[in-house]
């Protein structure tokens, strides 16, 4: 991508889409943002106020030299999109791993026949007509598959969740052994990826992107905790208790296949590095993470 291209985020306001833009706004590009106006906006981004789903002739006097879709849940939102659109180089959408069926051989690989996961229902379904829309009337597009995004502005009640519980001194309940893994990746690290995209411009166009190794949640949990200065002490939770109230994460274990993307760019973010960025970030950033009742549920019922 050149030195000072136009680059235009869908969403710009929440976590993935926000980040992405004040990543490119840093870096010189000239950055629009998509969305309807109804959170604060980042600094240095250039608004289109607007509702995906009636764009009208707002984005026809634009050329981009690159399109990342953040905010692309269905085919419905792709379509509305390039309907709009004038002209543009490159299309990159930010799809998810939730698209893999839970019963398909893992490591999962990009080639592996997408389908509805039992634990992600609807999202996954969505996301897997989402690429396929896109792919049928870009076929150069890229799609993008990762697991767990973390790091800085994330607003899903995952990371933040455990440090409360540190900063709280709480026991923590863990599910039984603390053994279940899962796969993580940066959000700065799925930029850099995005930028290996626009240089290299590889044959393939679908990736999945994620952190090489997987961790036990007792690690991550130790990690949050280590980071925040706490003790941990874990209580063991063996009962019948659907997971997700009393933990941040479904009891599914599922691992990508990310050598592709090792292929093109060896390096990512040390967990333990990352998980110190969002426990700063969320240190002064407390009320910009949705909450669950998870710590309400765990005092009334464990």
């Amino acid at each position: 991508m050149k030195n000072k291209a136009k680059v235009l985020v869908t969403g710009g306001t929440v976590f993935v889409s926000r980040f992405i833009a004040e990543y490119y706004v840093a870096k010189g590009h000239e950055v629009y943002v998509l969305n309807r106006n109804s959170r604060p906006q980042s600094d240095g981004v250039k608004l289109i106020q607007a509702d995906r789903h009636n764009l009208g002739e707002v984005l026809r006097p634009y050329h981009f030299d690159a399109v990342i879709d953040v905010a692309a849940y269905t085919g419905e939102d792709i379509n509305c999109l390039l309907d709009a659109l004038g002209s543009y180089d490159e299309y990159v959408f930010i799809s998810s791993s939730a698209v893999y069926p839970e019963y398909a051989p893992q490591p999962f690989v990009e080639e592996a026949q997408a389908a509805v996961n039992k634990f992600w229902g609807k999202y996954g379904a969505d996301k897997i007509e989402a690429e396929t829309v896109l792919l049928q009337r870009n076929p150069n597009a890229y799609i993008l598959r990762p697991p767990y995004l973390y790091g800085p502005m994330n607003n899903v009640y995952r990371e933040a969740f455990v440090f409360d519980c540190a900063i709280q001194e709480r026991r923590f309940y863990l599910p039984k052994n603390g053994e279940l893994k899962l796969q993580f990746f940066h959000v700065e690290d799925l930029c850099r990826f995005i930028d290996v995209i626009f240089e290299k411009k590889p044959a393939q166009h679908i990736f999945n992107v994620g952190n090489k190794d997987a961790v036990s949640i007792y690690d991550w949990v130790k990690m949050c905790y280590d980071i925040a200065g706490k003790p941990l002490e874990v209580v063991k939770v063996f009962d019948d208790i659907e997971q997700r109230n009393y933990f941040c994460f479904y009891d599914y274990e599922y691992f990508l296949d990310v050598t592709k993307q090792c292929e093109l760019m060896p390096e990512t973010r040390p967990l333990v590095e990352g998980l110190k960025e969002s426990f700063h970030w969320y240190i002064n950033n407390p009320d910009k993470v949705n909450k669950k009742p998870i710590i309400e549920f765990i005092e009334k019922n464990l």
